[in-house]
């Protein structure tokens, strides 16, 4: 299955079970807020520890896919922002600590790789891996030996400040590398753009609500927030 949008069906599908996976961890995270702290189940521990990183992946795999990237960044960008003032009202209204305002989050992050992929498609894959692998290692050294700096404009390159805080947080680095390793995936994997599951029947109900999901994870994430949010505080 090959959709004309260059959209593959298992891409979609794999967002789609990541994005409700996201939705339970959250719930499940807040829950244990509410009724007290309780041990999460494993699945739900992995997702809320490697979701966010699958996501960047899958975001730089899809990028190889599609003609609209940069398109596609202004839009996520902007939901990342609305987040953004989002977070802000909720602590002006006393719902949320100013812990929470989500600062540069992962919707940010990718808006900004999407605006970026015009110039990183035009690196050759072994250049892209050692400048994908190079900036991982630099973000991940930045975070062990907690570097931080005098700046307070630095963070999205993953150079925080002391007292920084953000309800969700993907610097630049390391994120913008896994984002490059996605698009050597994608080259590698879907370098002609069609399934590599042919045998499988995406028109299956479960298939085709995971690649709904998939193909709106933008839209779910922005408002699963504040619902998932709402239903906790009136529980």
């Amino acid at each position: 299955m090959k959709p004309s949008d260059g959209r593959i069906w298992e891409i979609d599908a794999l967002r789609g079970f990541l994005i409700l996976c996201v939705i339970l961890s959250h719930s499940l995270f807040y829950l244990s807020n509410v009724l007290g702290r309780f041990a999460l189940p494993p699945v739900v521990a992995f997702v809320m520890q490697y979701g966010g990183l699958l996501f960047v992946l899958l975001s730089g795999l899809s990028a190889t896919l599609g003609s609209r990237a940069p398109r596609r960044g202004l839009m996520v960008l902007a939901g990342g922002m609305l987040l953004t003032l989002g977070s802000f009202a909720g602590v002006l209204l006393g719902w949320l600590g100013e812990d929470m305002i989500i600062r540069f989050g992962v919707l940010h992050l990718l808006g900004v790789a999407m605006l970026l992929y015009p110039l990183l498609k035009k690196l050759p894959n072994p250049v892209l891996l050692a400048l994908g692998l190079g900036v991982i290692a630099l973000g991940y050294w930045l975070e062990l030996e907690n570097v931080l700096v005098s700046s307070r404009f630095l963070f999205p390159l993953g150079l925080r400040y002391p007292g920084f805080s953000s309800g969700d947080y993907f610097p630049l680095a390391p994120h913008l590398g896994w984002f490059s390793l996605g698009i050597v995936l994608g080259r590698s994997l879907y370098s002609e753009k069609k399934t590599r599951l042919p045998g499988v029947n995406p028109e299956t109900p479960v298939l085709r609500l995971l690649c709904w999901c998939g193909r709106n994870s933008l839209y779910i994430f922005i408002l699963h927030l504040p619902l998932v949010g709402l239903i906790m505080m009136l529980l």
